[in-house]
């Protein structure tokens, strides 16, 4: 007879700067929601991210379908707080690098697919 477990632990931890990782991974739990919303399959994620565990990351997809709105609202947070980030350093890029930025942006959206 199989035993059937109570629960299961999910391998979430979070860091000293409050970010969520998977089990003892640097992988942030928003990389593999994300993967996740694209349609991603928990093989595929271990692919992407081979340090990651496959009854990991069924565990985690598992803990977010019950807690979508806790898990939504943390990514929400993580994604204003980078954005904040990102602003606060561009403050300080000199004139040289707004403009490589700009001609690096341009030449990465020639490239994608679909742009003329």
């Amino acid at each position: 007879m199989v035993a059937i477990p109570i629960s299961i632990d999910v391998p979430l931890q979070t860091d000293e700067h409050g970010k969520i990782r998977i089990g003892g991974t640097r992988v942030l739990l928003e990389l593999v929601i994300r993967a996740f919303w694209r349609g991603e399959t928990a093989e595929a994620i271990v692919d992407s991210y081979p340090t990651l565990k496959l009854a990991d990351v069924y565990a985690v997809i598992a803990y977010y379908l019950t807690h979508r709105a806790e898990v939504d609202a943390y990514i929400q947070q993580a994604d204003a707080n980078s954005a904040r980030i990102q602003r606060d350093i561009e403050v300080n890029y000199s004139p040289d690098t707004l403009a490589l930025r700009a001609r690096l942006r341009a030449l990465r959206d020639e490239k994608r697919p679909g742009s003329s």
